[in-house]
């Protein structure tokens, strides 16, 4: 039926595992949130605040990221007889905004802090950051494993990124925390200038994270590592001549591809759309990830070599 999930096969399995794992980071994100938060009021830390604020839009990014694959894994139907894959790239790019503006509003709020006199850390914050870098350390890279065994999920690669981007705030916010403490009276503000240089490497994680997402919105030509694997297959087909317009597309984790072949130009119509199916066959089963194939035939109208007499 239109709009209704895939069917499950060993690739859609793949999927729903990346989706998984997104969703186990959420709850992840929330309990360390909630932490980090706690921890930064309590233990007078703007950078860990900043650091919780971060980990809440982690929590609306994978809400974000969540929402995007599970549309993204919806049939083609008649109104989208493409499927529903670009809501990955879409989420991606959603999830890319919201980490520049997180990290735009972390950074007004440190500059405020550093010119307001406040008391050190407490020491008991670098307990916490210790804990929350190795437990997003380790979700981002569970999250990206799934991610590229899926096919490189646009939406889950923002997601593991999101993670990633987490854990390198924490970083910064033991090292200005440690400053402050080592450093004494005057030393307090570290830990915002450890806030404010956490912000600046959240914004250049968000452009990481828009640019393949925006390319795979525009059908940016997807590189040789797929494009190859195509390519060959197809010239491999016995009675293809030559190939004209390959043109790949992504849409979500997978691929349509659209590609003129040109064959004998006294072959039947009967034959040529049997070397047709041929080719549409050998493309699909040249990599994972191709979810429609258009074949058009056209004449080779290369002279031939005349026979030796």
């Amino acid at each position: 039926m239109a709009g209704q999930p895939l069917t499950p096969t060993g690739e859609h399995r793949l999927v729903e595992t990346a989706q998984s794992a997104v969703a186990t980071g959420l709850v992840i994100n929330a309990v360390l949130s909630a932490t980090k938060l706690v921890a930064g009021v309590l233990g007078n830390s703007y950078a860990l605040i900043a650091d919780a604020a971060e980990s809440g839009f982690d929590i609306l990014g994978s809400l974000v990221v969540l929402g995007g694959m599970r549309i993204a894994s919806r049939r083609e139907d008649d109104e989208y007889p493409f499927g529903y894959g670009k809501a990955e790239s879409l989420a991606g790019a959603v999830v890319a905004f919201m980490l520049m503006g997180a990290s735009v509003g972390i950074a007004i709020e440190a500059v405020r802090e550093i010119v307001t006199p406040h008391h050190a850390p407490a020491p008991y914050t670098l307990v916490v950051l210790v804990a929350v870098v190795a437990i997003k350390w380790a979700t981002g890279r569970r999250v990206a494993r799934a991610s590229a065994a899926a096919g490189a999920s646009a939406a889950a690669d923002a997601d593991a990124m999101h993670h990633y981007a987490d854990a390198v705030t924490s970083v910064a916010a033991f090292v200005g925390i440690s400053v402050a403490l080592v450093g004494g009276p005057g030393w307090e503000p570290a830990d915002d200038w450890a806030a404010l240089l956490a912000s600046g490497v959240i914004f250049v994680n968000g452009v990481r994270v828009l640019r393949p997402a925006l390319g795979d919105l525009m059908d940016r030509a997807p590189g040789a590592a797929v494009r190859a694997p195509v390519q060959a297959a197809a010239l491999a087909v016995p009675g293809v001549r030559s190939l004209h317009a390959l043109r790949i597309r992504r849409s979500g984790t997978g691929f349509h591809v659209d590609v003129h072949v040109q064959a004998d130009p006294q072959m039947s119509l009967d034959a040529a759309h049997r070397l047709s199916g041929a080719v549409k066959a050998a493309i699909r089963a040249s990599g994972p990830g191709i979810r429609g194939v258009l074949v058009h035939m056209e004449p080779d109208e290369a002279p031939t070599a005349p026979a030796s007499g």
